[in-house]
């Protein structure tokens, strides 16, 4: 009896501990986390403003893409040289003057971090058309009877340093110039004074809406059909040969005058070109002018030669009127499509003047 006893404790006492466990519930573990890898932070790339330079075809901030370019008269003689501030230029026009000289007018798109510019000389009627023919304002230092008379009947919006008004302020003799180089080719002038005097509001200071320049610009703007051209002799007169040499470095053409290279003298960077373009048209020196001024047929048409990228094709050129844009085409009827960056852009007489390619 007592055996039987202890066994019914035994199975009742296993019942319990059955029952006493069947309430507990075994825990699932969760799972852990994976690590969240950071995400990977790259370098920022190089700031590339939205706007486009319409002379260039160059990105540039947007607030300056609309503004009228300035256009300063540059002096060209030898005993003048160094120009100072011309390799900052975005178009540089180069004709022929009274005397077998030339003289520069230099496009400026923005002035801005623009030093010192120099030396100013005076204009022609022939370099105003090449200024409205951009909508620019103009900056120079005097100007023949003609360019006075056609400044006032064409509404020229200009800065004028000898013979202006409070516009005559932002420019100043050159010291040291004025004792190494003479009286002459001392007058000087800056971007900041040329900004300042336009921020008073003296002059429409952006393009009319509908403007547009009738430039068009490739990244890569070599001629696919061109012939070998890296190196170009042009003599604009018995006193002055200009030469382009192309530098597959840069992609530009390196211009050299007076029997070296073209420097600019404020910082000592050789003045180059992505685009060189040559103009044939009439010039001839005006009947009766004591001083043998000149006059050149900007409107109209006429043919060319366009250089890139070590090559060149004939080109023809035409404008409407004084106040229409260049238009350039292939010999085709096409337009002729630029490389991106600064135009070097000389106009001659056929007659007198052509290039010698090699």
């Amino acid at each position: 009896m007592g055996r039987r006893m202890q066994c019914v404790l035994l199975v009742a006492l296993m019942l319990l501990s059955l029952a006493a466990c069947g309430g507990q519930t075994e825990e699932t573990p969760e799972p852990e986390d994976s690590p969240v890898e950071a995400p990977v932070e790259l370098p920022p790339g190089p700031y590339v403003p939205a706007g486009t330079n319409p002379l260039t075809g160059e990105p540039m901030e947007e607030v300056y893409e609309a503004d009228r370019p300035v256009a300063v008269m540059f002096n060209n003689l030898k005993a003048a040289q160094p120009q100072i501030g011309i390799s900052r230029a975005d178009i540089i026009y180069e004709v022929p003057a009274e005397g077998g000289i030339t003289r520069m007018l230099a496009l400026y798109q923005s002035l801005e971090g623009v030093d010192t510019l120099g030396s100013v000389r005076s204009t022609r009627p022939y370099y105003i058309e090449l200024a409205l023919a951009h909508d620019a304002l103009l900056v120079h230092a005097g100007g023949s009877p003609e360019a006075y008379r056609d400044i006032s009947a064409w509404d020229v919006d200009n800065m004028d340093g000898v013979n202006g008004g409070s516009d005559a302020e932002i420019f100043w003799r050159d010291q040291e110039r004025r004792k190494t180089m003479g009286y002459e080719h001392s007058m000087v002038t800056s971007g900041e004074k040329i900004l300042a005097y336009l921020a008073e509001g003296h002059f429409r200071r952006q393009h009319e809406e509908g403007y547009a320049e009738a430039l068009a610009f490739a990244e890569d703007g070599t001629p696919a059909a061109g012939t070998a051209a890296e190196h170009i002799s042009l003599k604009f007169s018995y006193y002055k040969t200009g030469t382009f040499d192309y530098d597959a470095v840069s992609g530009a053409y390196l211009v050299g005058q007076y029997d070296g290279p073209y420097i600019d003298g404020a910082d000592g960077i050789q003045v180059s070109a992505v685009n060189v373009l040559v103009l044939e048209t009439s010039i001839y020196v005006n009947a009766g002018d004591t001083a043998g001024r000149m006059t050149a047929k900007l409107t109209g048409e006429g043919k060319g030669t366009f250089f890139c990228g070590g090559r060149s094709v004939p080109i023809h050129w035409s404008r409407a009127d004084r106040y229409s844009p260049f238009v350039y085409t292939m010999e085709d009827g096409t337009p002729l499509v630029l490389g991106q960056g600064k135009s070097y852009i000389c106009i001659i007489n056929p007659r007198d003047s052509t290039p010698t390619i090699n």
